[in-house]
């Protein structure tokens, strides 16, 4: 029979696997973002798979499958559907830019004095009409870029694909086996750390739901004050867009300023692009209301955070680690909290959990009592 291992080839051992993994994390380092991605998205689809479940009374699999057919006929159904007409309207766009540059441009042949200095920038107008047309007329080394880079973005589209699917339909095993992985005495805690941190995220969930709701009515509002045609639909997608930190608002923003150029407003009679630059410099002013102090307020009181570090928690992502890190910082760094504060307990002593300090101990059995017959 053999013996067990000593101490020393444990953490021998131990030490063995834990290089290995991170050497092993290092070299698929690149996986990590698309891994991130799927999760994000399970994340999203899956309290829609638990509804099917609880309301509906699916069965797990049926349900996690309908959500991910779905969501992926809708994933292409309407870029499908919106490719063909943005592209044509981009082209409008452009054309309209050119026609006002050329305008600009006669109307700054005159330099400008200002006493006796004169300001020339009738230079300026070719300058950007020549920026302008390479930008609309790409080189071909460009275009084998375009493909090249197509090529790889549609395997990493191919792996978020399937870990999402993955991540939805076998969530319940993986979190079993997860939990299992710890050691006997202590898997009810793990249990409980999970559902706490589940709750973390569900609340950030909600928050951001309730984000997306007041960008969404706030542009609806103000588009339709403005006269701007399609208020409703775009109000809707500039709540939509707002959930993704930076890249979503600019979305928006262009979209809105794409319908101002080619239809104006209803009722305020100017030029279609002064119409748009309004919706630009009125949807940048918002946005940044919205960045700076709306979205860390609520977010930050979803997940029981002060606000100024998720505003930090925020813009350091999006420095650092991109849209993506943007995106779940605050749950992340909220989660970590739960399991920092189980840590600190458990290091001094103290139930694992707040809760548990409440609770009274157990009553103490009832001594029996003796007679003196009894007594020896």
């Amino acid at each position: 029979m053999s013996k067990n291992w000593s101490p020393a080839a444990r953490y021998f051992a131990l030490a063995v696997i834990l290089v290995s993994l991170a050497l092993a994390a290092w070299y698929v380092r690149d996986l990590f973002g698309p891994l991130v991605l799927a999760g994000v998205i399970a994340y999203l689809l899956y309290p829609v798979v638990e509804f099917l479940q609880k309301r509906l009374r699916m069965k797990p699999k049926l349900a996690s499958h309908l959500v991910f057919v779905v969501s992926l006929l809708l994933f292409f159904a309407i870029p499908g559907t919106l490719l063909p007409i943005l592209s044509g309207e981009m082209q409008t766009v452009a054309n309209d830019l050119l026609e006002v540059l050329n305008r600009a441009e006669y109307f700054l042949l005159d330099p400008i004095r200002l006493g006796n200095f004169s300001i020339h920038l009738e230079r300026l107008i070719p300058d950007i009409k020549q920026s302008l047309s390479t930008l609309l007329t790409p080189l071909p080394e460009d275009a084998l870029r375009l493909l090249e880079s197509t090529s790889r973005g549609a395997l990493w589209f191919l792996v978020v694909v399937v870990a999402a699917y993955y991540f939805i339909t076998d969530w319940a095993r993986l979190r079993e086996w997860l939990i299992r992985l710890a050691p006997e005495d202590y898997r009810h805690d793990v249990r409980r750390l999970y559902l706490k941190i589940k709750d973390v995220w569900m609340a950030y969930l909600r928050g951001q739901l309730t984000l997306m709701a007041i960008v969404g009515v706030t542009f609806t509002v103000i588009w339709s004050i403005i006269g701007l045609p399609g208020a409703l639909v775009l109000g809707i997608l500039g709540g939509i867009f707002s959930i993704i930190p930076d890249v979503g608002p600019f979305a928006a923003a262009l979209l809105a300023a794409i319908v101002a150029a080619l239809e104006g407003s209803r009722w305020i009679p100017w030029d279609n692009i002064w119409i748009a630059l309004l919706v630009f410099g009125i949807y940048v002013i918002l946005i940044n209301i919205k960045n700076i102090w709306l979205r860390p307020h609520i977010l930050g009181r979803s997940v029981h955070m002060h606000e100024g570090l998720v505003f930090i928690a925020i813009v350091a992502a999006v420095i650092f680690i991109g849209i993506l890190g943007a995106f779940i910082i605050v749950p992340v760094l909220a989660s970590l909290g739960v399991v920092g504060d189980y840590l600190r307990r458990r290091i001094l002593g103290l139930p694992p959990f707040p809760e548990d300090e409440h609770r009274s101990p157990p009553p103490k059995p009832a001594r029996k009592k003796v007679s003196p017959k009894d007594e020896p």
